[in-house]
């Protein structure tokens, strides 16, 4: 889990963020963060180069993975582990997870524990939280 050194709240925010990372900031990598920030959902790398090509911005099957892998390493973005593969959305801030097992959309939540949940985890683990993200599943019935 990469956890943002500050919020990314927007998409001039990511590229501000990858500028002072050092990234190169490639028009494929700019159109796929507009993409994410634009849409507000989490996509498959498939789903990603459908959606640009569908808009006219034309970008390699290659080009999409590559840059989507660089883009979370750095924390740019945030990625998704499902059975059926890896869902990429905008990285805005820790959050949790609300997956429909129904629609097998994935809902973004602000979710804060309590702080004696957070202080009774560090003390069984002798670990510092830094961050935490649940994932919650549900139906629409």
């Amino acid at each position: 889990m990469h956890l943002p050194s500050s919020r990314i709240s927007s998409f001039s925010d990511a590229i501000e963020r990858c500028q002072s990372l050092g990234m190169r900031l490639s028009r494929q990598r700019r159109y796929i963060l507009e993409l994410l920030w634009d849409l507000q959902e989490h996509l498959s790398a498939r789903e990603i180069y459908d959606e640009l090509n569908q808009r006219g911005k034309k970008i390699g099957h290659t080009s999409v993975y590559q840059n989507l892998e660089a883009l979370f390493e750095q924390g740019i973005i945030e990625c998704v582990e499902r059975s059926d593969g890896r869902l990429y959305g905008h990285q805005n801030s820790s959050h949790s997870h609300v997956n429909c097992l129904d629609t097998q959309k994935i809902i973004d939540i602000d979710i804060k524990l309590p702080s004696t949940v957070i202080q009774e985890v560090e003390q069984r683990t002798g670990l510092k939280i830094k961050g935490y993200r649940i994932d919650f599943f549900g139906t629409t019935d």
